[in-house]
């Protein structure tokens, strides 16, 4: 079979095979299949050509737009090809030494020899295709030795023929190939121009089948820019694939899908061969801009003019650099001026338009001025700006800095600097009695972070693969935000932030390893203390919740992202468990166990500094731990409970409760619906949650102690009815002194009950002077507390003295006492021994320092754990006392009782004194004694801890405050020598007529 490709005269074409019979040995050949291509018609000084049906120009033959006629010089003329025309590109890999001669040089024997062996089995094999036209052998490479070739084809190729052709060449070569066709696929593309945000498809379809084991599916290019983009579905593309044609559907057409498209089919054999069929076309798009639309001056200022005066304001609309052809027209309403168009003028990748107008000072309309882009496909997009000019009665802020004159009312607008994309606004506070500026608001963004931001705008339409996308923009986020710098500001922030939350709404999102490692540098960069101030920027201004959409952006690309270890950033720690029911995780020092039937992959997230940026409505509680979040692989709806052991940010003081809350994405808020805090469980944190459900978990700790109702009026009206029946007794004792006071025994005892009442007045005055501490002065309640702590154990101490004067009497067998001797004793024990605990107390505690010796909350001493704090000082010496108390009791008790019934009856009297004195001891030591065990349980028994400590407080409260009244009826209106003494003092003073009357009625009693 052979082909031919000729030029000849209309009238030969009925007698084209006796023609070429004198060209060929058999003359039993016959022409068949002729095809007529081109027309030619000769002129004086040209000859004009026009291509048949099915047929066109190539680019190498003829550059016309019109493509239907060309024009060549007199004596020649081209050819037109076939649309369905073909051409491969080949390059063959020779495996044997056998054609190293291809590799010297042109002009050698070696390489023509091995050139013409070349080209000859590359044409005996190709020249059978039908169609055939032209081989040519391109050049040689190393790399074994590689041969390029192209094969020009004026037919449709059959892809099978095309394999076995290859096939047969590589058997006879010993080599592998490499083939690219064009015009096996035939690429369908929008006619003309395409319209900005129109919806068009872009169709490759094939005459043949190439299904196969050796097909693989079609892909689309896109080149832009110079650079080749994978076309993928995405939220701009649809790609559908059938066994003859692939489609890209495009639902929102701008800029970016503007360029050469390419349709690529694949058949490879991975030993032998490679062949490529592709199709390529270019869409050309009409764009339409953004336009930022700004007047100078930005208020018009009409002050000291008069109506019939006329302002100069010029309006710009500045856009990006376009390759558009736009055509601007202005236009205004409510200006009679004519508005006068200046020439554009371009600068640092930006194109402005300006037009002048002039505008009247009288008070009419709003004047107006629009500006309006059109493209080549007569689309129009206009901007429009309203001139607000400051009248004469009108208050306007002056002038200050880059800021001109503003309206009241109105927002000054500036546009940031060259580093960063956006503008800062400042408000004109119409405020009497004249206007005034308020707070700057930037939200100037960073160059670099608005790049970033921008390329995950488009991450997700289709351009490219997702996960590699989305892998690039991570690792420019961490490159960006490496720097703390670049996002020093709310809006910088904010941008980051929308960075992530772009990203984590790509549901098919799977990043890689590395991907996932930037994604945490970069989201861990971002939590950098320094930039505390750039998360709590003014929240007016559209970032009241760039926290919350920082927390569900991570937690949802942590989800999704290829984590097999535990990752640890100086912000962020995320870790991972794959356990079946119970899975363990820990990040910074807080261990969260999660119980659940079939989690799958269970990740915890901890972000530091991330709760003191989400929103607390809630001013009477303060975050007191990090954030915390747990996500699992499948989807938990049933039994899950999720214990978390938070270290605590700071020390929860007494009495202050504390909230485990979770994130409630839908209230935008903390709620402790489901969690529970576990303040019984022990360890060396009080922070350990319980909750039912997976979120996000944090403690919230409140700023005040938890308040007991009631217990400042109790404590009031106690103190009182103790500082009133403490004088009392001091008073009852002065009267009756003399007239009790018979024996040593008797008189050491009513020594100590006056002391005892003396330094418990004292006690009770500090205590309600000192009973509010907030309202305290520092230096007062630092007396209040000396003086307390001093009164308190000198009152024990008084007590321990009767107890040891009574342990005394009894076991020397009621022994006289010297008062003297009594009275060194009990006064080095009553109080030089309280003088020389507190001083020893206040210099080993930072001599006296607020949190180390007393609290300023309460003004009271410090209790921080068992045996630690200034408390113990006044624990344990009562805690003595009152053993050494009960102690000398019993010894006493059963002393008395042992004692013969015929006892010396000059020891009668002493004997009643000693009672006395035992009765007075028997009933304070359990006064005092379970009034500060009660004391010492408080101390123990936090209030958060519910109704036990509730009713400890309580009991406490009233033992305490009521001590005064105690005394009173014990050992003054109780006893009844004292009771005796006192009535018969009061009927001495009462009138003479009552007093005859009395006395008998005593002198009887007493006879008795």
């Amino acid at each position: 079979m052979l082909y031919a490709k000729l030029r000849i005269d209309e009238n030969a074409i009925a007698n084209i095979t006796e023609i070429l019979k004198p060209f060929v040995t058999n003359t039993a050949q016959a022409v068949d299949e002729l095809k007529w291509t081109t027309t030619c018609e000769r002129f004086p000084d040209r000859t004009q050509c026009t291509c048949e049906t099915g047929y066109s120009w190539s680019d190498k033959v003829c550059q016309s737009e019109v493509k239907k006629s060309c024009n060549f010089p007199q004596n020649s003329s081209g050819t037109c090809v076939s649309n369905n025309s073909v051409t491969l590109n080949g390059s063959v890999t020779f495996r044997g030494p056998q054609y190293l001669g291809c590799l010297a040089k042109e002009s050698t024997v070696q390489f023509k020899n091995c050139n013409t062996n070349v080209s000859k089995q590359l044409q005996e094999v190709y020249s059978t295709l039908k169609g055939f036209d032209t081989l040519k052998v391109i050049g040689y490479r190393v790399g074994s030795v590689i041969a390029d070739f192209e094969v020009t084809i004026a037919n449709k190729v059959n892809p099978q023929d095309l394999i076995d052709k290859s096939k047969i060449l590589i058997s006879d070569l010993s080599a592998s190939l490499e083939l690219k066709t064009t015009g096996v696929v035939h690429i369908t593309m929008p006619s003309d121009r395409v319209p900005y945000n129109s919806k068009r498809d872009v169709k490759c379809t094939l005459k043949e089948d190439l299904g196969g084991p050796s097909m693989i599916l079609p892909s689309w290019t896109l080149r832009r820019d110079e650079k080749y983009v994978d076309i993928n579905n995405g939220t701009g593309s649809h790609v559908t694939i059938d066994t003859k044609e692939t489609k890209v559907e495009l639902s929102d057409i701008t800029e970016l899908w503007a360029g050469l498209y390419t349709c690529v089919y694949e058949q490879k054999d991975n030993d032998y061969y490679t062949i490529t069929h592709s199709a390529s076309d270019i869409m050309d798009v009409c764009l339409l801009p953004n336009i930022d639309i700004t007047t100078a001056p930005g208020y018009p200022n009409c002050k000291g003019r008069s109506e019939s005066d006329l302002v100069k304001v010029r309006a710009i609309c500045e856009i990006r650099n376009s390759s558009e052809n736009y055509t601007v027209t202005w236009k205004s309403e409510h200006i009679d001026a004519e508005i006068i168009e200046i020439e554009p003028a371009s600068s640092k990748g930006a194109k402005a338009y300006g037009a002048d107008a002039f505008v009247s000072c009288s008070q009419t309309k709003k004047p107006k001025l629009i500006c309006t882009f059109e493209n080549r496909c007569m689309q129009k997009k206009r901007a429009e700006i309203p001139i607000n000019i400051i009248y004469e009665p009108d208050a306007f802020c002056h002038a200050e800095g880059d800021w001109g004159d503003t309206k009241a009312g109105f927002d000054a607008v500036l546009k940031c600097n060259d580093n960063s994309a956006g503008q800062r606004q400042r408000r004109c506070v119409n405020s009497s009695p004249e206007a005034t500026w308020g707070k700057e608001y930037s939200g100037c963004v960073n160059n670099k972070v608005n790049d970033v931001l921008q390329k995950s705008n488009i991450v997700g339409i289709g351009l490219g693969n997702l996960n590699e996308n989305a892998a690039s923009v991570f690792s420019l986020l961490r490159n960006v935000t490496i720097k703390t710098d670049n996002i020093d500001s709310g809006a910088n922030i904010n941008a980051s932030v929308y960075v992530l939350y772009n990203l984590s709404q790509q549901r098919k999102l799977k990043p890689n390893s590395t991907a996932t490692d930037d994604f945490l540098d970069s989201s861990s960069n971002m939590l950098d203390k320094s930039l505390n101030n750039s998360w709590k920027a003014d929240n007016d201004h559209g970032n009241v919740s760039m926290a919350e959409r920082y927390l569900s952006s991570v937690e949802e690309i942590i989800q999704v992202a290829n984590l097999t270890d535990t990752k640890k950033k100086n912000n962020i720690e995320v870790d991972i468990c794959s356990q079946k029911s119970e899975c363990t995780n820990k990040v910074f020092n807080v261990t969260i166990i999660l119980n659940s039937p079939d989690p799958g992959s269970v990740k915890s997230a901890g972000f530091r500094e991330l709760q003191e940026y989400l929103p607390n409505n809630d001013s009477k509680q303060e975050p007191n731990s990090i954030v915390v979040s747990t996500t699992t692989e499948r989807s938990q709806s049933g039994n899950v409970k999720v214990r978390i052991a938070f270290p605590l940010i700071k020390p929860r003081p007494r009495n202050v409760q504390m909230e485990c809350v979770a994130w409630d994405n839908d209230a935008r808020k903390w709620s402790k619906e489901g969690c529970e805090w576990q303040s019984h469980i022990g360890g060396p944190s009080e922070g350990n949650c319980l909750c039912t459900h997976l979120s996000s978990f944090a403690i919230l700790m409140s700023k005040e102690p938890l308040e007991l109702h009631g217990m400042n009026q109790l404590t009031y009206v106690g103190l009182s009815v103790s500082i009133m029946s403490l004088t009392i007794s001091l008073v009852i004792e002065a009267i009756v002194w003399s007239a009790v006071v018979k024996t040593n025994t008797l008189f050491l005892r009513h020594v100590a009950h006056v002391n005892i009442s003396l330094c418990l007045l004292v006690a009770d005055c500090c205590f309600l002077a000192s009973s509010e501490p907030k309202d305290t002065p520092e230096i007062w309640c630092l007396t209040s507390v000396v003086l307390k702590h001093f009164c308190y154990l000198s009152m024990f101490f008084w007590m321990m003295c009767l107890s040891i004067m009574l342990l005394h009497q009894t076991v020397f067998l009621f022994h006289n006492l010297s008062k003297k001797n009594y009275l060194r004793f009990s006064l080095v024990l009553g109080y030089v021994c309280p003088l020389l605990i507190v001083a020893i107390t206040i210099l080993a505690n930072g001599r006296g320092a607020e949190g180390s010796y007393y609290s300023k909350d309460t003004c009271w001493l410090v209790y921080i754990a068992p045996l630690k704090g200034s408390i113990h000082t006044f624990i344990l010496p009562v805690g003595i006392i009152v053993i050494v108390n009960i102690f000398s009791m019993v010894v006493v008790i059963l002393k008395v009782l042992d004692h013969p019934k015929n006892m010396d009856k000059s020891h009668e009297t002493d004997k009643k004194a000693a009672m006395t004195v035992l009765r007075t001891v028997i009933l304070l030591t359990p006064i005092f004694g379970v009034t500060w065990i009660f004391g010492f349980a408080v101390m123990l028994l936090d209030l958060t801890y519910g109704d036990i400590a509730y009713i400890v407080n309580y009991a406490f409260t009233a033992l305490n405050a009521f001590q005064g009244l105690f005394i009173l009826l014990t050992t003054c209106l109780g006893d009844r020598l004292t009771r005796e003494a006192l009535i018969n003092r009061l009927q001495k003073v009462a009138p003479s007529n009552s007093a005859t009357a009395s006395t008998t009625k005593t002198d009887s009693t007493l006879k008795k």
